[in-house]
């Protein structure tokens, strides 16, 4: 079910327990996953999925802009750009959930690479009409043939550090879970010669996902967790998930941060 208008957006899920333990698998998690039982943090975004025919899809995959819940920005190129998420109750796999959905403000600018647009989406997620989850996404959408600032570099000081091996049969998992039909993340040709990455792109939500789970792995259960892509991360490319007293980030072989977090 789905509802919407200009600014909000409901869709309910019944919050299927086998998808979730495809996700464990998918990430080597030995975890088994019943009904009622906690859904791992961020495992929500692959619940809530957006299944729209072919004829309103975008270039890249996505739902095209301007006939649903995101307007037409004029902007081909979109990013995962940041996220918060406050944790008020466990979400639990097996109990129907409403999700709404609400765009919080729209924001254009001129960027070293041109001219940008950004968009901030509020979700409040409620199991047994209490609010379990309230997530912000902020969206970057930007014009083609644009050059990427410089990334910077990653922290060296970690006190935790798990390898990161990502690979095609990773993403596309992610992507079938995720439902994301992005192209960057499955369709090599296209990530190239279209978007002008060096291959294919990991999932900014399987990083923050990753993160979330070193931070959960070293406070327990988390109140709290932002976070902000820095620089992409390819699938050829080996990576660290890295800690220290409360923040996290993803480092790559050469050094740039990928992503860093904050986790409460």
């Amino acid at each position: 079910m789905t509802t919407a208008d200009d600014r909000t957006q409901t869709r309910v899920d019944p919050m299927d327990p086998a998808r979730a333990q495809a996700l464990l698998a998918t990430l080597g998690d030995p975890r088994r996953m019943e009904s009622g039982d906690p859904l791992p943090p961020f495992a929500h975004h692959i619940y809530f999925w957006d299944a729209q025919p072919p004829d309103r899809l975008g270039r890249d995959g996505h739902p095209a802009t301007g006939g649903g819940f995101i307007p037409d920005l004029g902007l081909p190129r979109r990013m995962w750009a940041a996220g918060k998420l406050v944790f008020h109750a466990p979400l639990l796999a097996g109990v129907r959930a409403e999700r709404v959905s609400r765009i919080e403000g729209i924001t254009r600018k001129d960027g070293r690479s041109g001219p940008l647009a950004f968009v901030r989406v509020r979700h409040d997620i409620r199991q047994r009409q209490a609010l379990v989850l309230t997530e912000w996404q902020d969206l970057v959408y930007r014009p083609d043939g644009t050059d990427r600032p410089a990334p910077p570099a990653a922290p060296t000081d970690e006190r935790v550090s798990e390898p990161l091996v990502p690979d095609t049969t990773l993403l596309f998992r992610y992507s079938a879970l995720t439902f994301n039909g992005h192209r960057i993340h499955y369709d090599e040709a296209y990530a190239r010669a279209v978007e002008g990455y060096d291959g294919l792109v990991v999932h900014g939500p399987l990083l923050a996902h990753l993160l979330m789970g070193l931070a959960e792995r070293q406070l327990g259960t988390l109140r709290s967790f932002s976070y902000r892509a820095t620089a992409p991360l390819m699938h050829h490319e080996i990576a660290a998930l890295c800690w220290r007293d409360g923040v996290v980030w993803v480092r790559a072989a050469d050094g740039r941060q990928c992503m860093i977090g904050e986790a409460g």
